[in-house]
This record gives C-alpha cells, sequence and structure tokens, in this order.
C-alpha cells in the first residue's frame, strides 16, 4: 500500500474546500454541482470523491475547518503580553473578513442552508461558540494582566462586540454606501469606552 503524504493530502484537501467555497458563494450551495466544484479545483470526480463522500460533507469541512482556525489564531493571541493590542489585532482581522465579499456570500449561503440542516445547524452553532469564546479568552487574559477593568464582566463584552460586528456584516450586505473605514474608528473607540467603563 502507497504511504500517505499528510502534506500533499491536506494541500489537496485545502483545494477543494478552497474551489467549493469560491463556487458556494457564486451559485449557492444547491445549484452548485460536484462537476463544477471538481472542474475548479482541477481534479477528477474520482479523485474529489476521495476526499470527501458528498457536497453536505464538505460545507460541513468549510465550517469545520474556519472553526479551527479561528481557536488557532485566538490561542496564538492570547499568548501575546498586551492583549489590548491583541484585542485590536484580533478585531481588525474580524472587520477584514467582513469586508470580502467572497467571505460574505458563504457566510450567509452557510446560515442558509443550515435553517435546512440541523447538522450543519449544529456545526455553525459550534463556530459561532469558538467565535465567542476566542474574544472571552482574550478578555478574561486581559482582565487576569489588569489590562481592562478588575470589575468588566467578559461575557457581557463578548456580546457588545459580536452585536457590533454582526451589524457591520448585515450593513455590509444591505447598505452599498456603507464605509467600513470610517466605520472601524468609531467601534475602536466605543469598545474602549465599554473597556474603561467596565
Amino acid at each position: 500500500m502507497r504511504k500517505l503524504d499528510p502534506d500533499k493530502h491536506a494541500a489537496r484537501r485545502g483545494q477543494i474546500l478552497n474551489a467549493a467555497t469560491q463556487c458556494f458563494a457564486e451559485r449557492g450551495f444547491h445549484q452548485t454541482s460536484t462537476a463544477q466544484i471538481c472542474a475548479a479545483a482541477g481534479m477528477s470526480p474520482g479523485n474529489l470523491f476521495h476526499y470527501f463522500p458528498s457536497k453536505d460533507a464538505i460545507i460541513e469541512a468549510i465550517v469545520l475547518e474556519d472553526s479551527a482556525a479561528m481557536a488557532a489564531r485566538s490561542a496564538e493571541l492570547a499568548r501575546e503580553d498586551d492583549l489590548r493590542a491583541a484585542l485590536r489585532r484580533m478585531l481588525d482581522e474580524a472587520l477584514a473578513s467582513l469586508a470580502d465579499p467572497l467571505y460574505r456570500r458563504i457566510s450567509m449561503e452557510l446560515m442558509a442552508e443550515a435553517v435546512r440542516n440541523a447538522r450543519l445547524f449544529a456545526l455553525v452553532a459550534e463556530n459561532e461558540a469558538a467565535r465567542r469564546a476566542g474574544w472571552r479568552r482574550l478578555l478574561q487574559g486581559a482582565q487576569a494582566k489588569g489590562q481592562i477593568a478588575a470589575g468588566a464582566e467578559p461575557e457581557l463584552l463578548v456580546d457588545a462586540l459580536l452585536v457590533q460586528l454582526d451589524g457591520v456584516f448585515s450593513r455590509l450586505l444591505l447598505d452599498g454606501d456603507f464605509d467600513l473605514d470610517r466605520y472601524r474608528d468609531l467601534l475602536e473607540q466605543q469598545l474602549n469606552s465599554l473597556w474603561r467603563a467596565a
């Protein structure tokens, strides 16, 4: 039996997920065929099904990969000394994702499909829990280091932050004139005010 090359396997898997993400964002989940994903990934159907048995498995893997990436990034930032700066970096990265039209389209497609698919809904809920946990880890770490007020409520601050980010997502989807750059500074000021007041 031929030995599996884990790096090559991961690269091919990533190639499929990237191609599928693009296809799902452009055409929608149900309008995208496996043949279209194969064409975008540059591989045969047999090769694709070696990695993923179905379209459902692909879309589930997209969510799982995103959750893992969020957890790894928040863990990396949590090791920094200045966690206020780490929080600002995490905010900048979140806003950069929201500014990406592909990210917005695939997010909408995932949420729409999750309403119809109980397993995917559970994975999307876990993804949201991972997002919350990442922010909470940084806020609790900053509090332990005395970088935000001892009386701050990390859960409340996480909710306030995510409400803001979800609002940005909606504005970018619905308002073609929404200026994210102008809003970025205001969001940072509001968060700083929350931290000081907490």
